[in-house]
């Protein structure tokens, strides 16, 4: 057993293995590639006393998302965890398989939902890897879509000054494609800013500034809305002070950022102001909502036992199907 908590479960065609990073090495940080600005040493010594420590925060929401022109009451879980990352083969680093120089460090989310369309439902997760870094530069993002008129999977590497993309849709139109796109400097992916925005190790914004960028959309959006993948431009602004915010899983001080795409949505994120900085709610003007029901922190994966289920409850979700 290596200084790395981990856990492996055992499935049918193989071994998946489970677990979290531990802070990064003084080899390993030399290693980085020159253009990756690792964090000050108080901020990396902040995070890893929190995230260190061999457990994945989880938080449950009560979901509203819209489809197919009317709200769909559901659920969310995001999953926030740090684990070793292969740069070569963009996946979970197994411990003693690659050289140091290929390993690091990234805060992992897998973001779920779980909404109902009728008599059929949907179920998607975003996974989006970033490097424990300053500024969290990207590694990984993949998505994937699962309802009964079909599946789809998409997926983005950023590599140097271009970010390559595959996907493969059930639609006409959509079956098997390629992504080839830039990385604009300062650009921000959409599906990055649940951890940009905690402001774990890096602000990226003081109170009352705004900034417009370029931006690229959730893969989630992207693909239900059926749009073809670019770089567009949005404006990005934190709140001068912190407001009051009452949810299901209690009343917080929280910091509200805004998010308005050119030509698009714009999106309200009310963000804890104390640690461990969770994501409250979020909210758009199309009528997306989320509102956090619960969270904690657990070794998830190893609660995949009978009895495992009744740690739902600590999110506020409830076993089978998680709709609340």
């Amino acid at each position: 057993m290596t200084e790395r908590r981990w856990a492996v479960a055992v499935l049918s065609l193989g071994t998946l293995v489970c677990g979290t990073a531990s802070s990064p090495s003084a080899s390993s940080a030399s290693s980085a590639p020159a253009a990756v600005i690792p964090l000050s040493t108080e901020s990396s010594n902040a995070f890893w006393a929190h995230w260190g420590d061999g457990r994945a925060e989880l938080d449950g929401y009560g979901l509203t998302q819209p489809r197919y022109g009317a709200p769909r009451k559901g659920s969310a879980v995001y999953i926030f965890v740090t684990e070793d990352f292969s740069d070569s083969i963009r996946v979970k680093a197994d411990p003693g398989q690659h050289p140091a120089a290929d390993v690091y460090p990234v805060m992992k989310l897998n973001a779920i939902r779980h909404f109902q369309t009728g008599i059929y439902d949907y179920k998607v997760m975003t996974s989006s890897f970033l490097r424990v870094a300053s500024g969290w530069p990207l590694a990984k993002i993949s998505f994937s879509s699962q309802e009964w008129c079909g599946h789809v999977y998409h997926q983005i590497l950023p590599r140097g000054v271009k970010a390559d993309g595959v996907f493969h849709s059930y639609f006409d139109g959509e079956a098997d494609g390629q992504d080839s796109l830039p990385q604009p400097e300062g650009g921000v992916y959409e599906d990055s800013l649940p951890i940009i925005l905690r402001g774990w190790g890096t602000v990226y914004l003081r109170p009352g500034e705004s900034r417009k960028v370029p931006f690229l959309p959730t893969l989630l959006h992207a693909r239900l809305d059926h749009k073809k993948l670019a770089w567009g431009q949005a404006t990005i602004s934190r709140a001068p002070e912190t407001a009051k915010v009452t949810v299901p899983a209690g009343s917080y001080d929280a910091w509200v950022w805004k998010v308005a795409e050119e030509g698009g949505r714009t999106v309200t994120y009310q963000v804890e102001a104390a640690a461990p900085y969770r994501l409250v709610r979020w909210s758009s003007e199309a009528g997306e909502e989320a509102s956090l029901l619960g969270s904690t922190r657990l070794a998830y994966w190893k609660l995949n036992g009978p009895g495992g289920e009744s740690h739902l409850a600590e999110i506020g979700l409830k076993p089978g199907s998680m709709l609340k």
